[in-house]
């Protein structure tokens, strides 16, 4: 999809903030609402705009600690990729999951609320997963910044 200095506008002002209006959007990137609003439905069914969610403050929730797994497993076979990714999407704890390039085969991002309930989860859970080898968890001090906003 081919998109210009506009829709770029578009796309950066909702992802500072997803419930704007219609007509918050057009006025901040200049445009009528009629044509900001097909801009962004073109965005939604054509475009980058994956989904609308609401961000959840971990710490707030609960799970402050965050813990990256690095997981190597038994064989590259398409059937072990599959069942552990099958398997893996299925722990509530896990945020992201991510096939690498590297030493690890899979990178994940879980939360817990302490080190206690990380041993949970990883008796209740990655432990468990189909065709791990080896796992290492490398526990974050402090989050020095984050953002789930893309460059446009």
């Amino acid at each position: 999809m081919e998109m210009d200095a506009t829709d770029r506008r578009i796309l950066a002002a909702l992802q500072k903030n997803g419930r704007l209006t219609n007509a918050e959007i057009s006025e901040l990137v200049n445009l009528s609402p009629s044509a900001c609003h097909r801009r962004v439905q073109r965005l939604e069914s054509e475009g980058p705009i994956d989904a609308y969610v609401a961000l959840l403050d971990a710490r707030r929730m609960g799970r402050p600690t965050t813990v990256f797994v690095e997981i190597t497993l038994s064989g590259q076979a398409d059937e072990v990729l599959e069942a552990f990714e099958r398997e893996v999407r299925r722990v509530p704890d896990v945020l992201e999951c991510h096939l690498m390039a590297g030493t690890a085969d899979y990178l994940l991002k879980v939360v817990a609320e302490d080190t206690d309930d990380f041993a949970r989860i990883h008796r209740q859970y990655l432990a468990r997963l189909p065709g791990v080898a080896q796992m290492h968890s490398s526990f974050a001090l402090r989050t020095v910044f984050k953002t789930t906003a893309i460059p446009v």
